[in-house]
């Protein structure tokens, strides 16, 4: 009968760290394939797109092929870049590729064209919330980063410049290109690029995973 009233035994280290990469793996598909979903809603708004949906909306009107398509060979050349920069990818890296292609084409597939414009003005701020969460807890995972923050972060190693002139930089030549290439640049895309990390910062802490518990 004592036997059967001893508090039992805590969980064994391997168990706790299969709990905690479960965790990790389920947060990372979540978030990849809502990142995906908010770039939809920016899609149908129709008042602009993220930065780099420039560019993937101007290749996509220029050659072809899907958005989540294009999106994802972008995100595999982008990767090739990480060679020179010895940036290491991990899992996650390959998942954002792959995930968000995807959750977008899945997305666009079901949620059909808005035409009222208040409607298409709601769809902005959703999607640009719903985007925020989603980057929260792909980088909360800490399975790696994705293709295009992996390359941000890389150049401002090589270059020593800050992360804000960086990737500015960076996406004033991926929306500029895109652009160019009939890309959707609108209202929308200035208030991602102005309140994504804002957002994303207080929700970041929330949703990264500890290592230990």
């Amino acid at each position: 009968m004592a036997a059967d009233l001893a508090p039992a035994a805590p969980p064994a280290p391997a168990a706790r760290g299969s709990r905690r990469l479960g965790r990790r793996l389920v947060q990372l598909y979540v978030g990849l394939a809502l990142y995906g979903l908010s770039m939809a809603l920016l899609v149908r708004a129709r008042l602009g797109v993220m930065p780099w949906d420039v560019l993937h909306q101007g290749i996509a009107r220029t050659v072809g092929g899907s958005l989540g398509l294009v999106s994802a060979v972008v995100g595999a050349l982008v990767l090739l870049l990480w060679i020179p920069l010895r940036q290491r990818p991990g899992v996650g890296t390959v998942c954002n590729v792959v995930v968000i292609g995807l959750s977008v084409d899945a997305s666009l597939a079901v949620i059909p064209s808005v035409h009222a414009m208040a409607a298409r003005v709601l769809l902005v701020p959703v999607g640009i919330a719903l985007n925020a969460a989603a980057t929260a807890a792909y980088i909360g995972v800490r399975l790696g980063p994705g293709p295009r923050d992996g390359l941000m972060t890389g150049l401002v190693a090589r270059t020593g410049g800050s992360v804000r002139l960086v990737r500015t930089a960076i996406e004033v030549v991926v929306v500029a290109t895109g652009w160019l290439l009939g890309g959707t640049l609108g209202v929308a895309t200035v208030l991602y690029a102005v309140a994504i990390g804002p957002l994303v910062q207080p929700l970041l802490p929330r949703l990264t995973v500890a290592d230990r518990r």
